[in-house]
């Protein structure tokens, strides 16, 4: 399964919006990772959505690799990832950097905006936070 999910990612992020870099880091396998996806019913090696959970040592949770293969996006999908992954991070923090035009979804999630912003291969990366106290809007 985590090649289907490596093999949607490269599709995406390195093909898709042309930003030739290692996407794989090493923290697939890490036991502290978890992967969540949606796949079509009876096409479980067909990923069309997924995001990656880590957990630091240090507590806090980080959201990171989020991606939607272009056919899946708009339906919803990654409010679904994200009410899942939220679901296991409970009242712990959160953080994730999130492209400029996904700030309002993560909004709705109760992350708000923190720090700087960065461009990454041409496109504007935004830190943004969740505390324990947030609330899905």
């Amino acid at each position: 399964m985590i090649y289907a999910l490596l093999r949607l990612r490269v599709a995406v992020f390195v093909v898709e919006q042309d930003r030739p870099y290692q996407e794989l880091d090493g923290r697939d396998l890490d036991r502290l990772t978890r992967h969540y996806w949606l796949a079509p019913p009876g096409a479980i090696e067909d990923p069309q959505a997924t995001l990656r959970l880590l957990e630091p040592a240090d507590g806090q949770f980080r959201i990171d690799r989020v991606c939607t293969a272009p056919q899946a996006r708009g339906i919803g999908g990654m409010r679904r990832l994200l009410e899942a992954a939220l679901g296991e991070v409970g009242d712990a923090a959160c953080v994730v950097d999130v492209p400029l035009d996904c700030v309002e979804l993560f909004g709705a999630f109760g992350f708000v905006a923190d720090g700087t912003q960065t461009t990454e291969g041409g496109i504007v990366q935004v830190p943004m936070h969740r505390d324990a106290s947030a609330r899905i809007r």
